[in-house]
């Protein structure tokens, strides 16, 4: 059975809000909810960016079955990898288990902010290796001192963990990284439907294990509000990653996506009220070999209209596939 979760999207709606939300989707019956981690929007019309852990410990007290995940955090620049091992086991603690954490080799948009410089992709993958290594050990409850080419840990070690290590998530674009995942993941996490992903994954050892992916749409039963809204806020998605990885802030999404029109968003997000559109968008990751699909409803000011949506008549067809 394929399971359909709730995107808390920090870029667009402010920390009080992002929890109402999440409780509104737990009592609309969403499987699981994500949680973007941003210190900047992608572009200035979302216009929010809050700190996602305390979002995920006000979430974790105020919901009590849905799952909650980070969709993603980068634990090699904005933040240390000792550092997001200690968040994440309190996250889980608090969430009394329903936490998983989800990690990636990070955005310039978000990771530029402490001013170490941008590195290239290969070794943001080998920090992101290294990163998990770091945690891993200290949800295993040991004393870490560790030296490696990236990261220097300290004599330190976790004095409230879980009964079981938290589940650890790798996001992949490409083979190097569905490699990564497949050999220190628990789950894989991507944005896009491809089977390649899927394959690699499981052939780099993830077979059986969940598979996470994500897609906005834009729900609104004026379906040309929902093209102009899914234009405005979420044209940064055609960039693809190659991009989206390497501009440094919402100016630069601005620009870069400019000739991008209303139409050319609407091919790739699913806008309206059609239940059976929102259904096609979903099929391919179904097809794909996903077990797990994200929604991500495009407009902070558009989410509990969307969830009630969703209760009655969306999460019903969604189902049957």
């Amino acid at each position: 059975m394929t399971h359909i979760g709730y995107t808390m999207m920090t870029e667009q709606a402010g920390p009080r809000d992002l929890v109402q939300h999440v409780v509104a989707a737990e009592r609309a019956g969403f499987d699981f909810s994500v949680t973007s981690d941003h210190y900047f929007p992608w572009l200035e019309e979302q216009g929010h960016a809050p700190y996602a852990w305390s979002v995920l410990g006000a979430a974790a007290q105020a919901t009590a079955t849905i799952p909650l995940m980070t969709y993603v955090t980068c634990p090699t620049t904005r933040y240390h990898p000792a550092v997001v091992a200690q968040k994440a086991a309190t996250t889980q603690l608090l969430a009394e288990g329903r936490f998983r954490l989800g990690l990636g080799s990070g955005e310039n948009l978000n990771e530029h902010v402490v001013g170490g410089g941008w590195p290239a992709a290969h070794v943001r993958l080998e920090m992101l290796e290294e990163a998990v290594e770091i945690i891993r050990a200290l949800f295993d409850g040991k004393n870490v001192n560790h030296h490696g080419p990236h990261f220097d840990v300290e004599n330190a070690r976790l004095f409230d963990l879980p009964d079981e290590p938290t589940p650890i998530g790798i996001a992949v674009s490409g083979e190097r990284s569905c490699a990564l995942a497949g050999r220190l993941a628990d789950l894989v996490i991507a944005t896009e439907p491809k089977a390649e992903l899927v394959d690699s994954f499981e052939r780099h050892g993830g077979s059986g294990k969940p598979k996470v992916g994500q897609l906005p749409v834009c729900y609104d039963p004026d379906k040309d509000a929902a093209v102009r809204r899914a234009h405005e806020q979420f044209r940064w998605s055609l960039g693809g990653w190659p991009v989206n990885s390497e501009l440094p802030g919402p100016t630069g999404f601005d620009t870069a996506t400019r000739h991008i029109r209303p139409e050319d968003v609407a091919e790739s997000i699913p806008c309206g009220d059609d239940v059976d559109t929102f259904v096609e968008a979903v099929r391919p990751y179904v097809t794909a070999g996903f077990t797990e699909i994200a929604l991500v409803q495009v407009g902070g000011d558009h989410q509990l209209p969307f969830l009630d949506w969703a209760e009655k008549k969306l999460l019903p067809a969604l189902k049957d596939l």
